[in-house]
């Protein structure tokens, strides 16, 4: 289970300024999109290994109700990453809304490190970048929101957990038609970030970069809060093609994840991030 965030200084990873690093978020691996699976498991077998480190930021899968109901795809995942894990890629993990229960089995099995949520802080080219699932951004999606405060805390966790697997399945499957129902019946800017949380966001974290996903929103945002120049970058969902977010020397970029005609996969240069302005 996700713990609750720390302290603002609490856990601060300060990353080598050269170092590259990958983030990626909105995977949603279900058995049913075996082609995304693939893309992922290759990403990590290829690019990935190039990498410092590797920030799942929430959502790696569509569901997840609990470590000892891992199932076919969650171990074949989990044995991929531990894979990277050994040949030297650091792998971070950020619960999302979907996977919220992945535990700390699971995250040994898989050779990860679990980060706090909903904000981890970490340090990088001399500046704190705030990383998110980014759900937390949605206030004006009140029922979400009400929802995710009960499920969240340890006494809900712990009463579901203890269900037998074969109920979670069933809670699990009415869950997601529940909430397709309710994505596909609420207006598009309720299900998007509020302007008024972001600014919030990055007063309270006192950062002037932050980076998530969740809304599948692919862009980055350049913003003015308190008078000052902020940048909210938004990873894109996964499926025949991949999104990720790469930190190293230069200022951040946005990839897209992709194949050439020989099948391989490939980063593909979408958008690079404008310094920020004194």
């Amino acid at each position: 289970m996700c713990r609750p965030s720390r302290s603002l200084s609490s856990g601060l990873k300060s990353l080598s300024n050269s170092a590259l690093q990958y983030l990626i978020a909105d995977l949603h691996l279900d058995g049913k999109r075996p082609e995304t699976t693939r893309l992922f498991l290759d990403f990590i077998d290829g690019p990935a290994r190039e990498a410092a480190g590797l920030y799942i930021l929430g959502d790696l899968f569509e569901a997840w109700i609990g470590d000892d109901a891992a199932g076919q795809l969650g171990r074949q995942v989990a044995t991929r990453l531990a894979s990277l894990s050994r040949a030297g890629t650091r792998i971070y993990f950020l619960c999302g809304n979907r996977d919220f229960l992945v535990g700390p089995d699971y995250c040994r099995r898989a050779g990860m490190s679990r980060l706090d949520e909903p904000v981890s802080l970490i340090e990088h080219r001399g500046e704190t970048i705030a990383l998110l699932h980014g759900d937390t951004l949605c206030t004006d999606d009140v029922s979400y929101q009400k929802f995710r405060r009960k499920a969240r805390s340890p006494q809900w966790q712990k009463k579901m957990l203890a269900k037998p697997v074969w109920m979670r399945k069933l809670m699990a499957g009415a869950a997601r038609l529940m909430s397709r129902r309710h994505t596909g019946n609420t207006a598009e800017t309720i299900m998007d970030v509020n302007s008024g949380a972001v600014a919030e966001a990055f007063v309270h974290h006192r950062v002037r970069r932050m980076i998530h996903g969740h809304t599948h929103r692919r862009a980055i945002h350049d913003l003015q809060v308190d008078g000052r120049h902020c940048q909210r970058i938004v990873l894109g969902d996964w499926g025949k093609t991949g999104s990720v977010v790469r930190l190293d020397s230069n200022p951040p970029a946005m990839l897209k994840i992709t194949r050439n005609r020989d099948g391989e996969v490939t980063l593909r240069l979408q958008e690079t991030a404008a310094p920020l302005a004194d």
